[in-house]
């Protein structure tokens, strides 16, 4: 409401500040006009929508981009969206997997928003761009699963960020790149870490050296993607994928991703440490309890996640 106030205070309504003589009546109505404007301001959304799914897929979450204006390019105020909604999936103990996607059709993430970024300094787009490699390593460290969904357009920035989640799924009509090299810069927001990981070392760099584009079907045979399906129905394929990720032990969907998280970044010996104390965790629990007695009872189990 403060903001309202401020908007009507602009306009003379408030603050003070006398309006020009006018009719009662056009009066009334340019207050009236001018009150419904401010809460339209108000109310418009930002970037970055984040929704809670209902039962039957109560723990289950949506991360949107919604900047169509800009192909879901990535400026300050979806980066701080970002940030805000990944904090407010972290504390939210009734949430079990997250799915990433557009609601612009036919793209999921231009990339960076090079028109803002045209206007900064360089000390403010190092500021920016660690910010943005932060946010995006918060999401791969959020203890429950992220899904991808990509239909359209992934680059730069929009496939970081694809590839800061544990699992993609895309449309046939998906479009991949790391362009950064072609602008005398590098990928920063992870891209030169995690795509290697993933594709590894050699592949990961003829695509960054040459920024070329890929497609789907290239996508799935290097491993960038979980899943192709036909153009459109990624959404689909990612909810069932959550579906069944939102039936299993929440704790042991969290401590098997840790083990695999860390267990990847050490030698065997501690990666098999790691798996040991991540498996200690699930041992004390009442999950663990009602899958044995579902499984002798020839039930669906009932988790809690306790």
């Amino acid at each position: 409401m403060l903001g309202l106030r401020r908007l009507l205070a602009v306009s003379g309504h408030l603050g003070g500040r006398r309006a020009p003589a006018v009719a009662p009546a056009f009066a009334a109505s340019s207050h009236s006009t001018l009150f419904v404007r401010a809460l339209q301001i108000l109310a418009q959304p930002g970037p970055v929508r984040l929704q809670k799914l209902s039962a039957p897929d109560a723990g289950i979450m949506e991360l949107r981009l919604e900047r169509p204006e800009a192909k879901n390019a990535i400026g300050k105020e979806m980066l701080q969206g970002l940030r805000s909604a990944i904090e407010e999936v972290e504390a939210d103990a009734t949430a079990n997997v997250v799915l990433v996607a557009s609601s612009v059709p036919k793209v999921f993430c231009a990339g960076a928003d090079l028109k803002e970024r045209r206007l900064m300094g360089p000390a403010e787009v190092r500021d920016f761009v660690n910010s943005l490699r932060s946010t995006f390593s918060s999401i791969e460290a959020l203890s429950i699963p992220t899904i991808a969904v990509v239909e359209g357009a992934a680059f730069g920035g929009g496939l970081e960020l694809a590839l800061s989640c544990d699992l993609r799924i895309c449309g046939k009509d998906a479009k991949f790149s790391l362009p950064e090299t072609s602008l005398a810069i590098i990928p920063g927001a992870g891209g030169t870490q995690r795509l290697p990981r993933i594709v590894g070392r050699s592949r990961a760099k003829e695509l960054i050296f040459t920024g070329r584009r890929f497609d789907a079907a290239e996508a799935v045979t290097m491993g960038v993607v979980n899943y192709c399906v036909p153009a459109g129905e990624a959404y689909q394929k990612a909810l069932e994928l959550a579906r069944e990720i939102n039936q299993k032990g929440p704790l042991a969907i969290k401590m098997a991703k840790k083990a695999i998280n860390q267990g990847a970044e050490v030698d065997m010996t501690s990666a098999l440490a790691v798996e040991e104390e991540c498996y200690e965790q699930v041992l004390h629990t009442q999950d663990r309890l009602e899958g044995l007695a579902a499984f002798a009872e020839k039930r669906k189990p009932v988790y809690t996640g306790k």
